[in-house]
């Protein structure tokens, strides 16, 4: 059944299903967790940088859009799991694309940094 709730109580109760939700990433992946200290960092190094607003927000966007996908990633491999450990090609090839979306997006972050601190330094 859908949610009947609108208006505030929709809003409260969408941030406490965002915090069960990184709650869980934080306890159940392990991926997210060091996902989680290299935002950490890249905060810290993109305040620490002569950079330009847009550039920061580059380099803490890409490294943010990380985390997001591996979120995606992570509730893909949980309703995989949920529905049966059995192998099957369809659920292997969900978790595989689930992975390669996460590996694009390190791809995209590196190329952001690399472009950034190019640009800054090279």
């Amino acid at each position: 059944m859908a949610n009947q709730a609108t208006g505030l109580t929709r809003i409260i109760k969408a941030v406490g299903y965002s915090y069960k939700g990184l709650t869980a990433a934080w306890r159940n992946e392990a991926a997210f967790r060091q996902e989680l200290v290299a935002l950490i960092v890249a905060i810290i190094l993109a305040i620490w940088l002569d950079v330009g607003a847009i550039a920061r927000i580059l380099l803490i966007g890409s490294v943010l859009l990380v985390m997001i996908v591996e979120i995606l990633n992570s509730a893909i491999e949980a309703i995989v799991d949920r529905v049966g450990t059995d192998y099957h090609e369809l659920s292997g090839r969900a978790k595989d694309m689930g992975s390669a979306a996460v590996s694009l997006t390190i791809i995209l972050a590196l190329f952001v940094w690399g472009s950034v601190l190019w640009q800054q330094f090279g």
